[in-house]
């Protein structure tokens, strides 16, 4: 069953999306988290249910980031996504707290050519996991801030907020 809820953050109004897990914490494995106007997010569908505390431990979790107190995420989440981008997801998640790579480190984790710049960051691109699978701290090689399916304000807002962090 597809369970749902809504979360305000400094972000905006946050969609939690869920599968019922009966490994997770909570009984609930995150499909997608993601900020409102986000280029094919998803949409709530009239047989999902809203359930807020099916998602009471990442509701905790996403408090505590955007409070500045917790560097890490620790949740269960669905892995749907081709071979590669499972490949560039757990690159990202390799990414530390308050760092930046550019999309050519990315494809060099991964062992791909550098010709592959352009499906890294589709498959960054396709994250259902906006915040927890840090896809926010991916840059351009002049480090610039590029591509976010959340916008590049709320990116902006992100990396300052874990850059604050990291100096206090």
């Amino acid at each position: 069953m597809t369970v749902y809820t809504t979360l305000d953050s400094p972000l905006g109004e946050l969609l939690l999306v869920g599968e019922e897990s009966a490994t997770a914490k909570g009984g609930t494995a995150l499909a997608a988290l993601t900020v409102p106007g986000r280029k094919n997010g998803p949409v709530v569908q009239d047989d999902w249910a809203e359930d807020a505390d099916a998602f009471a431990e990442i509701t905790v979790q996403l408090r505590s980031y955007f409070d500045g107190r917790l560097t890490h995420f620790d949740i269960e989440y669905t892995g749907s996504g081709s071979e590669f981008q499972q490949r560039v997801w757990k690159a990202l998640e390799a990414i530390p707290y308050g760092s930046t790579l550019t999309y050519g480190d990315i494809a060099a984790h991964i062992g791909a050519p550098k010709a592959a710049v352009r499906a890294v960051g589709t498959a960054i691109g396709a994250n259902p996991l906006l915040v927890v699978r840090p896809c926010h701290r991916v840059i351009g090689a002049n480090g610039a801030l590029t591509g976010y399916a959340g916008g590049l304000e709320r990116k902006r807002q992100l990396l300052d907020l874990e850059s604050h962090r990291r100096t206090t």
